[in-house]
């Protein structure tokens, strides 16, 4: 269940909780050619102690609009999904893997998507989630690996840094293929008990705080 964590649990390791930061740094980048193009980049928007991070691909036209994740149509559907599993879209986190619009809504270029994932880190982990929902391919990619399949993994979970990841198809498939849905409703119902657990493995053994990777040599410190 999504909310404030009971004081009788654990306290969870503090981490620096630098949204704030973030948002304005993305606001005013320029490391890729998609700074040239967009109106307005999409840090991401929610709740700062979510227990759920949602991590979509890229910003569609109306949020390069609006500066806000999901608000088009597949963001109308990922609330109808949200509200299915009795959850509301303040509750949770919501961001991208890339935070300008990809013109003419083409796939993130490599480059691109290297550009923006000290930003995705850096959000991760000040959020600390107890779940990472992926959100389409690109994302599944940057928390399962390269090489998956999202029609062959999507419901399935793994690790990243310690975090729970969830593989769930994008909204947006479902808007092309209706026949997803209850699939991905499906997907969508074990959320709360994916929380739940995790929550249970804390209150067993409270968790490690989770660590920035080391940098390399020369490497400038990135944003989530």
């Amino acid at each position: 269940m999504l909310g404030p964590e009971s004081q009788e649990g654990p306290v969870r390791q503090m981490v620096p909780l630098d949204l704030h930061a973030v948002q304005q740094e993305v606001l005013t980048c320029t490391r890729c050619r998609l700074s040239e193009t967009r109106i307005s980049a999409v840090p991401g928007e929610g709740a700062p102690d979510s227990r759920v991070l949602f991590v979509g691909e890229g910003p569609g036209g109306r949020e390069n609009e609006s500066g806000r994740p999901f608000v088009g149509p597949a963001g109308q559907l990922l609330e109808e999904l949200l509200r299915g599993i009795g959850w509301r879209r303040p509750q949770v986190f919501i961001t991208n893997v890339v935070k300008c619009w990809p013109h003419g809504n083409r796939d993130p270029f490599p480059d691109e998507k290297a550009a923006c994932n000290g930003y995705l880190d850096r959000q991760g982990f000040a959020l600390q989630p107890r779940v990472i929902a992926t959100l389409g391919r690109h994302s599944m990619e940057k928390f399962f690996g390269p090489g998956q399949s999202i029609s062959r993994i999507h419901g399935t979970t793994g690790r990243w840094r310690g975090i729970l990841c969830y593989a769930l198809y994008h909204p947006a498939a479902i808007l092309r293929q209706p026949a997803l849905k209850p699939l991905m409703m499906a997907d969508f119902a074990r959320l709360p008990d994916l929380v739940a657990q995790e929550e249970a493995a804390d209150v067993a053994e409270p968790a490690a705080p989770s660590v920035l990777p080391a940098l390399e040599a020369g490497e400038q410190p990135r944003l989530f």
